[in-house]
């Protein structure tokens, strides 16, 4: 199945989802409404979700003249990899993560935080950068970004759900159930269509860096830091947490039910295991030397 099949098969279960959880609130008439909801929402999904992900993380573009080390990396990976460069963004966040978005490899976009920039080596921001210009290849970063934007606007009509649904038989139950259960469901599909895929995009970033040894690096830094630095753009929106390279959500309670990702140590001993097989890896002009500033 093609990356956009995928993408339409995952609208329409949002979709059904969406007017299931209409129907809870508002009977027949709210089911038609999500639907109508969910339509616009689809279309409007497919041509600007990305551009919502980057305006709710905060992310500013930065080009040659204003990042010149950063860009001229990104550049050179996506060169190397023979795909087209993506935009490329900054999160201003301590926290070190990154990922990326765009409906197709021609209109994409990478980000990465200011503390990914300021606490690993060229080599590792070269490698987590690989890693989204996999998603990029892939054709993840579509499916990926609508699924924020539906797991958003269904976390938000589960918050509604107690204010209109009283007016019917049952509706306070149906209300509460809807609150309990719409994140939730939400929370599944976007851990459905992501633990596999970082495994891929690992595999496939490891090639277009050069070294997988480079990853395995990066993620176990990340993935310390993580633990300890709160990203604010992220907890605001938890809905996004699965499009970042390591979960950068642990603030709240809340956060476990958008726990996305394969466990850190399974995936560095993944990139281990594919660096023990001997094979004789390319090189992307990245030479090791100190944080960037």
């Amino acid at each position: 199945m093609t990356g956009y099949a995928k993408t339409f098969v995952l609208m329409a279960a949002l979709t059904a989802l969406f007017m299931g959880i209409g129907a809870l609130i508002g009977g027949g008439t709210g089911a038609v409404l999500a639907l109508v909801v969910a339509g616009a929402m689809n279309l409007w999904g497919w041509w600007n979700a990305d551009r919502s992900v980057l305006r709710m993380t905060g992310a500013r573009e930065v080009d040659e003249r204003t990042a010149p080390d950063f860009v001229r990396l990104v550049h050179r990976l996506a060169d190397g990899a023979g795909m087209p460069r993506p935009k490329v963004y900054v999160i201003e966040s301590d926290q070190p993560n990154a990922f990326a978005t765009g409906r197709n490899p021609q209109n994409a976009a990478v980000a990465a935080t200011t503390g990914l920039l300021r606490r690993l080596d060229a080599q590792e921001v070269a490698a987590v950068m690989a890693h989204e210009l996999a998603h990029v290849q892939n054709r993840d970063t579509l499916i990926m970004t609508v699924t924020a934007t539906f797991a958003g606007a269904i976390g938000m009509l589960a918050n509604f759900a107690m204010f209109f649904g009283r007016d019917r038989q049952g509706g306070v139950l149906a209300a509460i159930a809807v609150m309990i259960f719409a994140p939730l469901a939400a929370g599944l599909v976007q851990m459905a269509i992501s633990r596999s895929r970082e495994y891929e995009a690992d595999k496939v970033g490891a090639a277009i860096c050069g070294n997988p040894l480079w990853l395995a690096r990066a993620l176990t830094k990340i993935d310390a830091f993580a633990k300890g630095i709160d990203n604010a753009q992220a907890e605001r929106n938890p809905a996004l947490a699965h499009l970042f390279i390591v979960n950068p959500l642990h603030a709240h309670r809340r956060d476990a039910l958008f726990s996305t990702h394969p466990a850190t140590e399974n995936r560095v001993a993944a990139l281990e295991a594919l660096a023990a097989e001997g094979k004789r890896w390319g090189k992307v002009g990245v030479e090791a030397r100190g944080p960037w500033s």
